[in-house]
């Protein structure tokens, strides 16, 4: 049986060439994945490893007591206890470490790596080993600073050049008097590193006099576990905390690992929907090739087969095919893996240097996935054939599934359908995150039941195309009867494609319907002609809102100021705002009160005031961060939204009860409203600062837009995997249809039909299935969009289901080009058949 099974392989080689690249894709898209995920969690890991070798103790600032509540006041790290740790037993050295944001521009005003990875410091002296200079010197004053070497070569800077910085809003022009090179991981992912001398640098972070940081270094013979025990007694425990470099590095390893878990999750969810399509794929062949064979398992059983027999003898070329499918899929998924990290780089998103990491897990789960796969899809065909009678089998009369089975089958299906629809409308009434695992398994429940059902719906459906069909003439006629033949076969070919243009659809009317709810909530919320940010989300300068203010046209401005504060035992973040301009900026409805704010009163969101039990002319206790406290009066309660939402207070009253005061956004209204000459004219108020945006109503919709665009089209070209595995099925089908009817096709030809009516034949059949799989799509993503933007209503009040009818009817569109491309090839050998030998054919 096993020789029997290793010939059957080899004698159908092109009948399961498809079947291999179906699940090859799929384990290719595993293994890459994989190789992918690994090979940058490795290069970062070993890139931020190299940065703590310089580090044996940090000492900084402790943010928690010893119960976990967070301290109302972050201690500072003073010169006094930098002076200590450098005095502990076994200490050979202390530095005291300052850093924050800063952002730099290129030499055509451009930021470099982004702002998310452009970092500031202070630079020690020469003492400071953690960034050796290769040329200038140290820094002195305001106006010089050390950049890092990958910068400089990048944006083609030198010692003597003068250099476009931000910290917190205004530019900076200081000159590069050196260059150092460094590990950092920052850096070394396309980010940049600027180093002022530290006067300078404790002045531009707001720390005066304090550091972030103590890195203390060992001296040696002495460990880092003895030194951090030194440490410890030495310096005030309520104050500071210590950390050795190796646990650093070790956290920040895992950091980086949970940090890439997401993205590989995400990845193989993708790849995972792939495989999934393709046991579609890999069922419908082996069930083709066990009918194709039947007279010859058949004569295996009357000549002393057993049931088992047969079914391992499937199962075994099965595993032969996932086995070739595991080894070519886990080489073309490395290929994958160097592709995907190459085009990192193109695209400008630098990752450190490092091998290509292909783990012997990558090895096993390729493998496994490729053989486990093939092996249970196989399974039922095997099972099926080995249940034949030997006699029923060379007589055929076994060929059709019989009314009891069909009956069963539809019963299953419709149970599966009227479950999943009922979860998912019950999940539509839930209140947000409460419904997303019962509407996602109500999704399962439906495309299961869907799945099932089919068979019985691609009478109806594809019935419903007649009339189009009929314009072809005898050839259209064929190809209507043909696609409904075997119900089955038709249906997991057409579900295979159904599968990922539900996922392509329902993502596509979720992100149209929340682009135009952020417009409508960007237009009712806000009537500030330009909102005001750093473009990386960090905290503004006040001299920001100042320069703003003084600048001309500018007729109304509000800086918006977030501070923690306790209220009930509950920590909260309280927005300031100009109480006497807030107004004419914002477009809020008022439930209750007024919209006043200014002295002791405030306004609250409604879902704060319901939380709180707050109704307007209540009043609240709140603990600012520097210990006092004050009382508050709700002098109105607003709907909140996603973009406006919390306690507001007036800034005169929130600011005194901070350190260092910052916003996080400047709104203003201008005479002139939003135009392109005012917005210029803010910019250059601002010094053309490439680290903050200026945006209007538009801009700010575009900016949230691009990110659903970006995840959109990131998700079209994953599911893209899917799509292409479904045409394999598609190709695969037909062929193996068209190898079937070989005899009838012979026949056809014999009594008139020529070679391009033939091929229009299985063209149109290859068209018609693909449309029914496109229309069945199509149908449950716009399901299950509407009712995954039901559930988003909770939480979007302005949210309001569009319908892209364009991009739907495009998606039709390539179902239908899927299915004609699918058909060139099993066409073009239906028409080249041999009308004499094919009527020979059994």
């Amino acid at each position: 049986m096993f020789r029997t099974a290793l010939r059957n392989v080899f004698a159908h080689k092109a009948r399961l060439l498809m079947t291999v690249l179906a699940v090859m894709l799929g384990v290719a898209f595993v293994s890459g994945t994989l190789v992918f995920t690994n090979t940058i969690s490795d290069a970062y890991q070993k890139s931020s490893a190299k940065g703590f070798d310089q580090v044996d103790v940090a000492v900084t600032a402790k943010a928690q007591d010893d119960k976990g509540n967070t301290i109302g006041k972050t201690p500072e790290l003073t010169r006094a206890l930098l002076d200590k740790s450098a005095e502990v037993p076994g200490a050979a050295s202390a530095i005291g470490v300052v850093n924050g944001f800063t952002a730099m521009a290129d030499k055509d005003g451009k930021l470099i790596g982004g702002g998310w990875q452009s970092q500031g410091g202070n630079y020690w002296g020469a003492k400071d080993t953690r960034y050796p200079l290769v040329e200038g010197r140290a820094p002195s004053g305001k106006g010089e600073v050390l950049i890092d070497s990958r910068t400089a070569e990048r944006a083609g800077y030198k010692v003597g050049d003068t250099v476009r910085i931000s910290v917190d809003g205004p530019v900076l022009k200081p000159k590069i008097t050196g260059i150092f090179t460094t590990d950092d991981g920052n850096v070394a992912a396309g980010g940049s590193l600027a180093l002022f001398d530290t006067a300078t640098a404790q002045h531009l972070f707001g720390k005066k006099g304090s550091f972030d940081e103590i890195d203390v270094r060992a001296k040696p013979g002495t460990s880092q576990s003895a030194l951090k025990s030194a440490l410890d007694r030495a310096l005030p425990a309520k104050l500071v905390e210590t950390t050795t470099g190796r646990t650093l590095a070790d956290d920040q390893a895992r950091q980086i690992s949970d940090g890439m878990s997401g993205l590989r999750q995400m990845l193989l969810v993708f790849a995972g929907i792939a495989l999934f399509v393709g046991t579609f794929i890999i069922a419908n062949t082996f069930t083709m090739l066990v009918a194709q064979r039947t007279r010859e398992l058949a004569l295996m059983r009357a000549v002393g087969a057993s049931r088992r027999q047969v079914t391992r003898s499937v199962l075994i070329e099965a595993f032969v095919v996932g086995t070739v499918a595991g080894v070519t899929g886990l080489v073309a998924g490395i290929g994958i893996g160097a592709g995907l990290r190459s085009l990192m780089g193109s695209i400008g998103a630098t990752v450190p240097d490092g091998p290509l990491v292909v783990s012997p897990g990558t090895v096993a789960a390729a493998l496994a996935v490729g053989i486990v796969i093939t092996m249970l899809a196989a399974w039922l065909p095997g099972r099926r054939a080995a249940k034949i009678p030997p006699v029923a089998a060379m007589n055929s009369v076994h060929a059709k599934a019989t009314t009891k089975s069909l009956v069963l089958r539809n019963t299953i299906g419709a149970l599966f359908s009227a479950a999943g629809v009922a979860v998912v409308l019950a999940a539509t009434t839930m209140d947000g995150t409460d419904g997303e695992a019962p509407m996602a398994l109500g999704a399962v429940l439906l495309i299961i039941g869907v799945f099932v059902l089919t068979p019985l719906l691609s009478r109806p459906l594809i019935a419903a195309a007649a009339p189009l069909l009929r314009v072809f003439g005898v050839s259209g006629k064929l190809a209507r009867q043909n696609s409904v033949r075997n119900p089955r076969r038709t249906a997991a070919t057409a579900s295979a494609l159904m599968i990922g243009l539900t996922l392509i659809t329902g993502m596509t009317v979720m992100a149209g319907s929340l682009q135009k709810s952020i417009d409508k909530m960007a237009s009712s919320a806000l009537r500030a002609d330009y909102v005001v940010s750093m473009a990386n989300g960090n905290e503004l300068s006040p001299e920001v809102a100042r320069k703003l203010a003084a600048t001309d046209g500018v007729t109304a401005i509000s800086p918006l100021r977030n501070a923690p504060a306790r209220i009930d035992g509950e920590t909260e973040f309280l927005t300031g705002v100009n109480g006497s301009a807030i107004g004419e900026l914002t477009d809020l409805k008022v439930d209750s009160g007024s919209f006043k704010v200014g002295g002791s009163q405030a306004v609250v969101d409604d879902e704060r005031a319901k939380s709180y039990g707050w109704k307007a002319g209540s009043s609240f206790t709140v603990h600012y961060e520097d210990g006092k406290q004050q009382k508050l009066t709700v002098a109105g309660i607003y709907e909140g939204n996603e973009m406006i939402h919390g306690i507001m207070l007036d800034n005169t009253a929130l600011s005194p009860h901070q350190s260092d005061p910052a916003d996080m956004q400047v709104m203003l209204k201008t005479a002139d409203g939003a135009s392109s000459a005012t917005k210029d004219r803010l910019e250059k108020a601002l010094g053309t600062n490439p680290a903050i945006k200026v945006q209007d109503k538009k801009d700010l919709s575009n900016s949230i837009a691009q990110m659903f665009t970006l995840i959109l089209n990131m998700v079209y070209g994953l599911l893209a995997m899917a799509v292409i595995v479904a045409v394999l099925g598609v190709i695969n089908t037909l062929a193996m249809s068209v190898f079937e009817r070989s005899q009838e096709i012979g026949m056809l030809r014999a009594i008139g039909l020529d070679r391009k009516a033939v091929k229009r034949m299985v063209r149109l059949e290859s068209l018609v299935i693909s449309l029914f799989g496109g229309v069945l799509g199509i149908g449950l993503g716009v399901f299950f969009g509407w009712a995954a933007g039901e559930l988003l209503g909770t939480k979007m009040a302005t949210y309001e289901l569009v319908l892209p009818w364009a991009r739907m009817g495009l998606f039709l569109l390539l179902a239908g080009t899927v299915g004609v491309l699918a058909a060139l090839w099993p066409a073009r050998r239906a028409a080249r058949l041999n009308m004499l030998a094919a009527i020979k054919a059994e």
